[in-house]
This record gives structure tokens, sequence and C-alpha cells, in this order.
């Protein structure tokens, strides 16, 4: 029996099969609200057969947004227009998994296929937050140090997001520490030149992604998965690693944490990173190993094989696939033909089943 498709339980969340799809930020929101692009991008990977289906990095309030064209969840009404989503992929028999972030410095840019240039107010930017007054890349403003004030708001926005995740019918909560966003620049010393209490050393660092986790596991229904994604190491001499990455995953877990979402980098514009096929399943599996807690392994995962090997020799729970699913959709369902494993067919295909 294949163990990429065996199911896989959390919490209260039995997960058909062990293949997720990663958060991929998809630039098409109006507002923050969710278009009818979501929902067939969204609702095709439910139809694929993957086991959980996840939203992109969602923002918890409007200066939160990387682009003017991400998600949001900074109000109720925007849980609302989010329901029919939901309800789609969870009628497909996958579960329904939202990320939400504050992109920190990295906020007001265009989006990607627009150069990814940074926004000015005339254009609709905003003044981006940060621990420190340090830019992400040249090119880049000065941005706005977080007085304590702006971290009450964050924790407080985050709880409110989380909320509203839960009503809008979303099973998996994730929280966004990685790639260079504002929970992740408080983690590494790169983007944290803090002298106060939130800043210095790995405890002070530690403490306003652990203050954001208590506050949303107190929030979210204790029967629901939280998960958090976090870059393992910045790949820079000096910045965030996977050492620190264990420890952060072992206070994640005594916080009620229940999977670690592994990726890396984003913290700065010119890491060296040594992209290759499989390349951070090393650092899943080093946390898997000595945090003792459910790890995802993610980056260049795309051929069957090499993901059952990922999971049947116990190098992670779980894999994300973003890249190869929106290559292919219906990646599972090729995939467990692959593996001569059953990964049900929605009825209204079964006739190309053969």
């Amino acid at each position: 029996m294949s163990a990429l498709f065996s199911s896989f339980r959390l919490r209260s969340q039995t997960f058909r099969n062990r293949i997720f799809v990663s958060p991929m930020c998809q630039y098409s929101s109006i507002d923050g609200f969710p278009t009818a692009w979501h929902l067939v991008h969204l609702g095709s990977r439910a139809v694929g057969g993957a086991g959980l289906v996840m939203m992109e990095a969602t923002a918890v309030s409007p200066e939160g947004r990387i682009s003017p064209g991400d998600q949001g969840l900074w109000s109720d009404a925007h849980s609302e227009a989010l329901k029919p989503i939901v309800h789609f992929i969870t009628s497909q028999g996958a579960a329904a998994a939202i990320q939400i972030a504050h992109a920190g410095r990295k906020a007001s840019t265009d989006a990607p296929w627009r150069g990814g240039r940074v926004l000015s107010p005339a254009e609709g930017g905003w003044t981006a937050l940060a621990p420190s007054p340090v830019p992400f890349a040249p090119g880049y403003p000065q941005p706005q140090v977080c007085s304590d004030e702006d971290i009450k708001g964050v924790i407080r926005d985050f709880v409110h997001a989380a909320r509203r995740a839960h009503a809008a019918g979303f099973d998996v909560l994730e929280l966004h520490m990685a790639h260079g966003y504002l929970l992740h620049e408080f983690l590494s010393p790169l983007a944290n030149r803090r002298e106060d209490r939130y800043g210095g050393s790995l405890e002070n660092r530690l403490r306003l992604p652990l203050e954001v986790t208590d506050a949303v596991r107190a929030a979210w229904p204790e029967a629901k998965p939280l998960f958090v994604r976090v870059s393992a190491t910045d790949w820079v001499d000096g910045g965030w690693d996977i050492e620190q990455s264990v420890i952060l995953a072992r206070e994640l877990k005594k916080r009620g944490v229940d999977l670690i979402d592994c990726s890396s980098g984003g913290i700065v514009a010119n890491a060296q990173i040594p992209a290759g096929p499989g390349f951070q399943t090393p650092l899943a599996t080093q946390i898997r190993k000595e945090a003792d807690i459910p790890v995802g392994a993610v980056g260049l995962i795309t051929d069957p094989l090499q993901a059952e090997q990922i999971v049947r020799t116990d190098l992670a729970d779980c894999v994300f696939l973003g890249r190869e699913l929106l290559r292919d959709p219906y990646w599972p369902l090729h995939a467990a033909r692959a593996l001569q494993s059953d990964c049900p067919w929605p009825a209204q295909y079964e006739r190309a089943r053969i």
C-alpha cells in the first residue's frame, strides 16, 4: 500500500492522503476579496485528489498584504466571501486550509508579472512595518519600525483573522513565519536589530511569533489543527538557521502547533539557495527528528516515487506541492496510478479513469 496515499490524522481532522497543496499567492483578489479565479484554482486541486488544499497567504490587515491583489481576512465580509470556496473544497473530500500572514517589510509591491516593484502611495502603495528600519533590498524604502502598540495590533489582527477563518469553515489554519515576512523578520537577526524585549537574544526574537501562536491557538478551536510554515534557514551566514528552527519547533509544539511546514529562504534578496529536487526535505527531517513534531516537506517535489519515498521512509509526514500542482491540478490522480494505489475520482470524471 502506498504511504503517500495513506490517511493522516491530526486532532479531529483526517486527511485522505498526504499530498497537500502549498499556499501559493495568486495576486488576484479585489480589496482582499476572492474572485471566481480562486474558486476555480483551489477547487480544481480538490477535484484533482489532494488531501488538503491551502489558500494563499491571506493578510490579517490591509497593510499586511504583499500586494494590492492579495487575499485578505481583516473583516467579516471577507470571511463570508470565502464560504463558497471552502464548501466546494470540502465537498470534494479535501480538507480546506488557509494561511494567515503579515508581509512586514516586503509589503506594498506590485504583482510579480508586472515586475513586483515597490508601489508608491500615489500608485496605491502604503508604508510597510518591520521590526527594524532595515529595507528588504536596494530600491525598497525604509520600513516603519513596529512600536509596542503596533505589535499588540499585529497579535490582535492574527487572532481576529483566525476567528474569521473558523467562521468561514476552514478545517486547518497555518501561521506564516517564513519567506521574509513579518514574523520571520522578527526571528532572523538579519532583519531584527531591535534592542528591546523583541530583539537581540534568541529568546527575544522568538517572543512575537510565540505570542502570536499562543493567542491564535487560544482563539482557534481545540479540535482543529494548527500548522506553522517556517523558513528553516536563511541560507546566509549569521542568519536564521536549522538549529534555531529546531528550538522554535519545540516551542511551537508546547503551544499546541500540530505540524511544521518546512520551507526556507526569503529574508534577503541575494541569498544563494541550493535549489534542486527535494532540497528542503533534509531540513524537515531534522526538525521532525529533533523536535519530535509532524512535518511537511516542500520544494521541487515533482515525481510520485520521490514523494512516496519521502513519506515511506519517514523523512516527512506529508508533502506540500506548489509549482507541480500549478502545472497539473490532477497530479494526485496520476500519482495514484503510478504508485498502483487508489485515489477517488469525481463521479463526473469516472469515464476517463481507465
